[in-house]
């Protein structure tokens, strides 16, 4: 029972996603990983654990798409090169 107690203590103690930054929240989900392939956790930990795994994956995930996107940016896929910009239309 002790244990349980200390797995919700330990899952208040961590920070929410929003909180993290992408290096805080991968190395969070990497020990997670861990401690749940060591088959060690009881059912409700490994639950917990779970939940807590899926809501750091989903934040990483976000800030993944978000960084690809603006790498899209800056290599002129999403935005017009400023030379083509500035030339005027032919159809005006």
């Amino acid at each position: 029972m002790s244990k349980q107690v200390s797995s919700a203590s330990g899952r208040a103690e961590a920070a929410e996603p929003d909180k993290l930054d992408f290096e805080k929240a991968l190395a969070e989900l990497e020990k997670i990983v861990a401690r749940m392939e060591s088959g060690e956790l009881s059912l409700e930990q490994a639950l917990a654990t779970h939940q807590r795994g899926l809501e750091l994956a989903r934040f990483c995930q976000q800030k993944l798409e978000a960084a690809q996107q603006q790498v899209k940016v800056l290599e002129g896929e999403v935005l017009k090169p400023l030379a083509a910009a500035a030339e005027p239309d032919e159809n005006s």
